[in-house]
This record gives C-alpha cells, sequence and structure tokens, in this order.
C-alpha cells in the first residue's frame, strides 16, 4: 500500500459540450424527490447551460444515483463496473473498497506503484494523491453521488488523463429533498448503515450523508471500516449560485494481496501471504464554488478548494536480511552486502537458527492541498453561427511529508510477522533499505480553450487545448540524496467534429492529446543499478520523461423511442486507439523485494466499444461489449519474476506487438430490472472477462490466467410509502475465479502448508465467493 496523489484542476473538465442530466426519482411511493438538472460536464454542480449531448465528440458514458443505488454497495466501483462498458476492477490490495479500476487498459488504483492513466474528480476537485498518482476510492462518499461521467478525448482534464477522466458530481440541497435512512448485513460479518437528508429553503439549500460499514472480509485479517460525512450548503437566485461544501472520511483496511497459488489450493480460499497488511486513511476538504451570469451571454466560474490527507500503512513482507558467513551478524544477498542497523553499525543476529525472516515496511504520508480556477464561458453567436467559448485558468499547491521504516522481524507458520524491534538503516548500494524522511511539492498549474461551433444545424466542430505545467519538488530530510527539482510542460489539443444524420442518430470523431508527469514517488525510485523497495525505500534517481499519449476515437450513437410498451431505446458503438510515448511502468529487480520505474518507449490500446440500452415502465435493460487490444510497440529487456525470467537471468525480453499483461481482451456486461408488480422488482446481472496475462509476463511466454463470469441477483419489495426491504446475492453461482494474477519469488518463504519449497510462482487475488445482503430502506 502507498502514498496518494491530490491536486485540483480545471473548473470546466469537458467545456466544450454538456447534456441534460435528469436523476431520477425515488418511486412516487416516497416523500423524498430529485430535482431534474440541466449541466455542463464540469468541475462544479453549478453549470447549468448545458448543450446536446451528440455535440461531444468523444465516447461518454452517465452513471446516475439509481444505478448506485442498484448495487446496494458503498463502493462507487462496483456501479463502475457494472454500468461503463471499458471498465473491469482487479482486488490487487484483496480488499474491496481498495480496487484497481481499469478503463480501456489504463488504471486508476490505491496501489503505490501501478501506473496510473486516469484522472478522478469530486466536485472539480481533483483526488489522485500527490505522491503516487493513486486514486484512494474508499473516501468517496456514495451516497451522496448524483452522478458519474466517464469522459474520454479530452485534454481540459488536466494531468494524467492518458485514458479518459471520471468526472464525479455530489448532490445538493436543490438536487435532492427529503430524508431517507439504509440499513443492511449479511455474509462475512457485513454490517453497513446510512443517511442523507435535503431541504430547501427559499434560495437556500442544505444537504448531508453519512455511511459506515464493517466488513470482516471473505480472507484473513481483510477487515474493512468505513466511515464517511459528506455536506453542502447552497444560495441560489436568478443570476448567480453559491456552495460550500465539506467532507470527512476516517477508514481501516486489512488487505490480503494476492497469494500463491499453491496456498490457496491448500489452506483455503481465504488464505493470506505476510501479514500485517493494513491501511488507514483520513481525509477532510472543504471546497468554495460560485457561478455568476454576468451578461446574457457571459458566465463566470470560480473555486477554491483545501484538502488534508494522512495514510498509514504496514507490509508485511519477506526480507533479504540473512545471516552473514558469520552467523552472529545479518547481511544482504550471497555478496556479503551488512545489514546495518540506525546508527549505521552492522547489525548483530539475535534470532534463532533456521527463523524465517521477514520484515514490516511502514509508511506514513501526510498531505494539504490547495487549488484555485476561474472560468469564462460565452454564448455569443460567431459569423452569425451558434458558438460556445470556454477559457479558463487553475493553479493546485501540494505539500506531502512522506517516512518509511523498516522492522525485522520472523514469519510464523501461518505468515504472521512478528517485530523484533530492530529497525534497519543504511545497507549501502546497490541495496536502499533505510528509512525514509522526505517532503515534496507539486504545483501544478493549466490555462485552456476549447470552442464549439455550429457549422450548421447537423454540424458541430470543436477545436482547443490546454497548456499543462507541474513543477515537482523532493526534499531529502535525512540527507541530500534525495534532493531534487523536476519541471515539465506541455500544450495539449484537441480537435473534433459530430454530426447529426437523423434527430435520432449522429456521428462523432475527434483526436486529443494528454500528458502526465513523473510523480514524486517515481522520481524517487527510477534506477535500475539502484533499485528500491517501491512505495516506501526510495533513492536518489536519474529523471524520467513525461508520459504523452495520443488518442483518436469515432463512433455512432442514437435512440429511439418504441412506444410505451417498449420504452426508450439507446444504443452506441465506437472505436478508439491510444498510443502512449513514453510510457512509465513500475520493474521488479533481480534483487529480491526489489523494483524500480523505467520509461519503456510506446505502447498502444486500442479497441472497441459498444452499448445497448432499453427503458421501459416495467422494465430496464442494458448489455455492452468492449473489445480492448494492450500491446507495446517497442523491443525491450525488463524484469520479472516469471520462470521465463528465472531462467534467463532475471530478465525477459520484449518484443513489438506483446500483449501488455493485465489487460484482458473482452469484456461481456448485461443486467436487467423487472416491475414484477407496482410494489415488487427483481433483476439481475452477468460479467464476463476473458483471459489475461500475468502481471511481469510481458514477453507472453507463460500460461495466462483464466477468464471467468458471474453473475448476480437482487430485489425489492416496497412495503408502504415509507419502508421498502431489499436483498441481493452476490456470485450467485459461487464461481471460484481470480481478478489478478502476478508472480513471486518461490523461495523468498518456505511453503509451510507443506514443508518445503514453492514451486509454481504464480500469486492470484481470489474473488468473493457467494455473498447474501438484506436491508431495510426508509424514505420520508
Amino acid at each position: 500500500m502507498g502514498a496518494r496523489y491530490l491536486s485540483v484542476l480545471p473548473l470546466c473538465l469537458a467545456c466544450m459540450a454538456g447534456r441534460a442530466d435528469a436523476q431520477t426519482a425515488p418511486p412516487p411511493t416516497s416523500a423524498a424527490t430529485t430535482i431534474p438538472t440541466i449541466e455542463v460536464f464540469a468541475t462544479t454542480p453549478l453549470s447549468s447551460s448545458g448543450m446536446d449531448p451528440d455535440k461531444v465528440p468523444a465516447a461518454v458514458t452517465t452513471v446516475h444515483a439509481n444505478d448506485i443505488q442498484r448495487t446496494d454497495s458503498m463502493n462507487i466501483t462496483d456501479a463502475l463496473l457494472q454500468r461503463v462498458p471499458g471498465v473491469i476492477i482487479n482486488e490487487v490490495a484483496g480488499n474491496p473498497f481498495q480496487p484497481d479500476v481499469q478503463f480501456r487498459g489504463f488504471t486508476a488504483s490505491p496501489v503505490a506503484g501501478t501506473p496510473q492513466g486516469l484522472a478522478v474528480y469530486q466536485n472539480g476537485v481533483r483526488i489522485n494523491e500527490a505522491f503516487g498518482d493513486t486514486v484512494n476510492w474508499d473516501l468517496i462518499p456514495t451516497l451522496a453521488i448524483q452522478s458519474v461521467d466517464v469522459v474520454t478525448n479530452n485534454p481540459a482534464f488536466g494531468l494524467n488523463a492518458l485514458g479518459g477522466a471520471l468526472n464525479i458530481r455530489m448532490k445538493d440541497g436543490f438536487s435532492y429533498q427529503g430524508a431517507e435512512a439504509t440499513i443492511m448485513g449479511g455474509s462475512y460479518g457485513r454490517v453497513q448503515g446510512g443517511i442523507q437528508w435535503g431541504k430547501k429553503v427559499d434560495n437556500f439549500a442544505v444537504y448531508g450523508a453519512f455511511e459506515g460499514l464493517h466488513d470482516n472480509g471473505f480472507r484473513n485479517f481483510s477487515q474493512s471500516d468505513v466511515r464517511r460525512f459528506y455536506g453542502d450548503v447552497g444560495y441560489r437566485n436568478d443570476v448567480s449560485e453559491f456552495h460550500l461544501n465539506m467532507g470527512f472520511a476516517n477508514n481501516n483496511f486489512g488487505a490480503a494481496a494476492t497469494v500463491p497459488v499453491e496456498l490457496l489450493q491448500a489452506r483455503g480460499w481465504g488464505a493470506t501471504y505476510t501479514t500485517p497488511q493494513t491501511s488507514s486513511n483520513r481525509v477532510g476538504y472543504l471546497n468554495l464554488t460560485g457561478k455568476v451570469e454576468a451578461t446574457p451571454t457571459w458566465t463566470l466560474e470560480g473555486s477554491a478548494r483545501v484538502r488534508k490527507f494522512s495514510q498509514r500503512t504496514q507490509d508485511g513482507n519477506p526480507t533479504g536480511a540473512i545471516p552473514c558467513a558469520d552467523p552472529t551478524l545479518l547481511c544482504f544477498g550471497d555478496d556479503p552486502i551488512p545489514a546495518n542497523g540506525l546508527n549505521g553499525v552492522q547489525l548483530n543476529n539475535p534470532f534463532a537458527d533456521g527463523a524465517t525472516l521477514g520484515e514490516n515496511d511502514r509508511t506514513s504520508t501526510r498531505s494539504t492541498t490547495t487549488g484555485a480556477s476561474l472560468q469564462a464561458t460565452n454564448t455569443d453567436r460567431l459569423f452569425g453561427l451558434n458558438n460556445r467559448f470556454v477559457l479558463g485558468g487553475s493553479v493546485d499547491y501540494g505539500f506531502t511529508n512522506f517516512n518509511a521504516s523498516a522492522e525485522l522481524g520472523t514469519l510464523g507458520p501461518n505468515y504472521v510477522l512478528t517485530g523484533s524491534g530492530i529497525f534497519l538503516g543504511e545497507s549501502g548500494v546497490p541495496l536502499s533499505i533505510g528509512p525514509v524522511s522526505l517532503r515534496t511539492t507539486n504545483l501544478y498549474g493549466g490555462l485552456y480553450a476549447l470552442d464549439t461551433l455550429d457549422l450548421t444545424n447537423s454540424l458541430s466542430v470543436t477545436g482547443g487545448g490546454r497548456f499543462n505545467t507541474a513543477d515537482i519538488s523532493l526534499r531529502d530530510q535525512l540527507g541530500t540524496a534525495l534532493n531534487g527539482d523536476h519541471s515539465y510542460s506541455r500544450f495539449n489539443p484537441i480537435i473534433g467534429a459530430t454530426y447529426k444524420i437523423t434527430p435520432e442518430l449522429s456521428v462523432y470523431a475527434g483526436y486529443s492529446e494528454a500528458n502526465r508527469a513523473p510523480t514524486p514517488l517515481e522520481l524517487g525510485c527510477a534506477d535500475p543499478n539502484n533499485p528500491c523497495t517501491i512505495a516506501a525505500f526510495l533513492v536518489s534517481d536519474p529523471p524520467l520523461k513525461q508520459v504523452v499519449s495520443h488518442t483518436i476515437e469515432a463512433g455512432v450513437r442514437g435512440s429511439r423511442n418504441l412506444g410505451p410498451e417498449f420504452g426508450a431505446l439507446s444504443w452506441k458503438l465506437g472505436v478508439f486507439r491510444t498510443d502512449n510515448k513514453d510510457d512509465i511502468l513500475a520493474i521488479p529487480s533481480e534483487l529480491q523485494g526489489f523494483g524500480y520505474f523505467q520509461n519503456v518507449g510506446s505502447t498502444r490500446r486500442e479497441g472497441v466499444e459498444a452499448e445497448l440500452n432499453l427503458k421501459a415502465s416495467r422494465f430496464e435493460l442494458y448489455a455492452s461489449y468492449t473489445f480492448v487490444d494492450a500491446r507495446f510497440r517497442d523491443a525491450m529487456v525488463l524484469g520479472s519474476n516469471s520462470p521465463t525470467a528465472e531462467d534467463n537471468g532475471g530478465v525477459i525480453q520484449v518484443l513489438p506487438g506483446n500483449q501488455i499483461p493485465s489487460v484482458p481482451r473482452h469484456r461481456v456486461k448485461a443486467g436487467v430490472d423487472v416491475n414484477v408488480t407496482d410494489a415488487f422488482k427483481l433483476g439481475g446481472d452477468m460479467l464476463f472477462v476473458s483471459s489475461q496475462y500475468f502481471d511481469g509476463d510481458g514477453s507472453n511466454q507463460e500460461a495466462k490466467l483464466g477468464s471467468y463470469t458471474v453473475f448476480n441477483l437482487h430485489g425489492s419489495y416496497q412495503i408502504n410509502k415509507t419502508f421498502q426491504v431489499f436483498g441481493r446475492i452476490d456470485n450467485l453461482l459461487d464461481n471460484r475465479y481470480y481478478t489478478h494474477g502476478t508472480f513471486f519469488e518461490t523461495d523468498a518463504v518456505p511453503n509451510f502448508a507443506t514443508g518445503g519449497q514453492f514451486a509454481d510462482a504464480r500469486s492470484v487475488s481470489p474473488a468473493r465467493p457467494r455473498a447474501f445482503y438484506a436491508g431495510l430502506r426508509a424514505r420520508f
């Protein structure tokens, strides 16, 4: 587990166009109401001068509040998995609240060291964390979400939108009025509850939501405790609107991570490998947003925000420390590198002969970020044609304190580490495993301009771009080795067009570029000759190049009213290609437990997305298919723990055309909801994900991780105007499958289950078995 990224970017994310976004209201039997709104794809919930969605020259998918409620989950990623065609989830960390979210082969992950490729915003505030660009999905208050837009092909999202961006829009007292309380419980000791309340009085409105959860997890040591609050106070009149919103979260997790397949087979589906692995996340934020219609054609919007984030992790691991030739001392490796203590003196060996040594790697990350944005929108006609012009800018400053330490200990037969109180100090090149104390600053700036011009009633053209700057400073608090100053800048253009063939059918095409600056974590661990324990022990390294993506996509989308019996049909079909230059990957070192970040040349992700939705008064049906082909485009030699690498000096030869690991090529989703009666509703959904290469198998020499199919069932019964009971069954057929696979060093720790050594280098993330949940919801 690792440090996080925090920054705040433009007031308008996909400013070239907007859409009508009507949140589905609660059932008529409820006193609560949800007021439809018209919004622009902006970073604030204030924009109300929306445009036709058919003028967006990119693929856009929106997940609404009712889609989130359908999952009965406090995890927003469950709704994204169901409703966004290109999204899949990998539970690399072994906890459902800390998943990797992958979209079109790009990832937003809470795991430090994962190459990040998606920008995530909440009410216009970027929530990728400053130190490692990671995304903590557990900090997002799910109950308070009004909608999530997944948008591609737009540089206005700023840094790191290589594969696209997620724009999360929160509720307020204007869009939600009434009260609701929910409680649910079920398998693996899960108990969760939430309340939300909204009220409008004249020009003022207030909204608040609180959520809490405890879950023991289906794997050992994978418990979760979640506590979140979100609130908003708003004022609105005929020409202006202002909001002050705030949030707090205090969450604790056990993370079981991947487990060797041999251990999983010997000890069952809940088996774990090397613990403790815990994470404690805290956040508090305050955002002020405002919008003023200065004239009938000019609108000004602005925001100011502050956010404080802290995280503490423990990660029990194997260690490279072993008895020296003189068994009274500790060394690293076959070539005796002294294992030093904090005083710089070689450590004596206090452990019993034959003990299995490990280490507890601890990290602490504390970030404070501030930012401001300003945007102007003009809708004057240009050359007698309808036109929408947006000009804006943002500046964001983040300050992070990062600390790490390593305590030696012993691993017992249950792979639980018992500490010794002995901490490792600097141990010399090529190893760095001593304490780290680092201060980093991130100063990000951006200026953007976007214009959408209607050349005819059917043809609209969008053009513009954004200029990004990133200044990153590292200051070593224990010496000077980590000191460094890095600056990056780039202009990213966009050009696109849409054409309405008929009022119900349109086509689009667009080209855009985006860039990602290396994070402080990556800049502190980038030398293959001086590797580090990723996310903990950083070293002095050469600079990395920024990643630049080039995306082209095109598609057709349509809708049709089939009448009262069959409802409204909508569909999309699109193709996309994204080429990354100077992509950054995390590379394992041949030294046990170490790795580094490296620019690996060019990569490509291309594919097809198809989606179908049918809504009628008595039922709703959706289905989607996504094909993603992700490949390396340059030859390179990479470090790996795969069996092929073991036979080749710890490296693999990647050739142009090799598939990028951990990116399945096929994803199929479908779901249905039926109103059996006015009170009784029943539904289900399915997911199919094809096979994928194990992480670390960039040469495509090993067997793949198998495909999987999972079915879920849910239902609800409205007892009266106030009360509703609901339930769900996840993984209905109890399919035992893996969502992620990687390799580990088989000789790092004995196989205590058999008394010998591990023979199979595969390590996997098992998915949750069948689970039952039931709850009660009250609306007032």
